[in-house]
């Protein structure tokens, strides 16, 4: 197929990118290669997939509706996965009109291209932040999800409702995928293993929130992208029994589709700087501190769903693939 990623410099983006062209399918990167955080790490991962002659690199922002116009009519993809996004939490609290810029306006240019474009199907990135002051465990995509804590939770939350409105119009099959805690080798700098993990090796304490009283359903690289891809190859079709008189808010009478893809294993965070310590050889000095605003307790995936329509089976449990980042930071950084 040909299939267009956006945010192809991005931690999930590149590692999509790397699958898709292994197994024959013609790629068009899509980013703006912004400075949110390291570009030379973001150059790094795409020239992973530079070498490939069935990689089309383009460096366009999501935000410029007739740009991105032009490459879906020159490019004709069959099939959109849209990753492009001012991720974190945090920064939403100090920089709302990023979000407001690229995960609203910028989607809904994707959504006008991919209209316009007769595309056959559109995966885009949600996010567990839309859960938010949700407590019921683990979270289900059958439950209401209208309480958000941060402005990014809510512009994913909005992204589903304006891919439904699309699907609903205009008969786009949309899939959204909201991620849980997605780490590995060449991950985002601003997350938590990256961070714990430079700051370990430099000998600095390390920042835990909630007095470390997080859990989170920490979910390795390889088995978000195989669950992306899954995804991807089934376009979704209406659900005949949805009602709306009781609506589901994960299906749809149009062609719509809304999962969880995590690791459905919850760890302590504790527990899981406990094995960062190990795979470092060090131990860490840790700076306890409260909850921050925008952030949850915990997050639990329900994966039911996806297990069931694309066969999604995580598979690399907690040390496994900490040892794996560890072993790739090493190398990278040369520490």
């Amino acid at each position: 197929m040909k299939v267009l990623v956006t945010g192809s410099a991005g931690f999930i983006g590149s590692a999509l990118s790397r699958r898709l062209l292994e197994r024959g399918d013609e790629v068009i990167g899509v980013d703006n290669l912004n400075d949110y955080y390291d570009v030379a790490l973001k150059e790094a991962r795409l020239a992973r997939n530079l070498v490939d002659p069935g990689y089309r690199d383009l460096r366009v922002d999501i935000e410029d509706g007739e740009r991105l116009a032009e490459v879906f009519a020159t490019h004709r993809p069959e099939r959109v996965v849209n990753l492009a996004a001012q991720a974190g939490v945090r920064y939403s609290i100090d920089n709302p009109m990023a979000y407001v810029r690229t995960n609203l306006v910028g989607f809904a240019n994707i959504l006008e291209a991919c209209r316009h474009g007769g595309v056959e199907h559109l995966v885009y990135a949600s996010s567990s932040s839309v859960y938010g002051a949700n407590t019921a465990m683990p979270f289900s995509v059958h439950d209401n999800v209208d309480h958000p804590l941060s402005l990014y939770a809510a512009s994913k939350k909005a992204n589903e409702l304006m891919a439904h409105t699309y699907s609903h119009l205009y008969r786009l099959p949309t899939t959204g995928l909201r991620f849980f805690t997605v780490y590995g080798p060449w991950g985002r700098p601003d997350m938590a293993l990256f961070k714990f993990t430079r700051a370990i090796l430099a000998g600095e304490p390390i920042q835990v929130f909630n007095h470390g009283q997080h859990r989170r359903d920490f979910t390795y690289i390889d088995d978000i992208v195989e669950g992306v891809i899954r995804v991807l190859d089934r376009v979704p079709e209406g659900n005949p029994d949805w009602y709306g008189a009781t609506p589901d808010p994960a299906t749809s009478q149009a062609p719509y589709r809304l999962y969880n893809i995590g690791n459905n294993k919850p760890v302590e965070l504790m527990e899981y700087i406990a094995v960062l310590e190990q795979c470092l050889g060090r131990k860490a000095e840790m700076e306890m501190l409260p909850l921050q605003p925008g952030d949850v307790p915990d997050t639990f995936a329900d994966v039911a769903d996806l297990v069931r329509d694309a066969g999604y089976q995580p598979a690399t449990p907690v040390a496994e693939g900490v040892a794996r980042f560890v072993d790739w930071y090493r190398e990278f950084y040369r520490v």
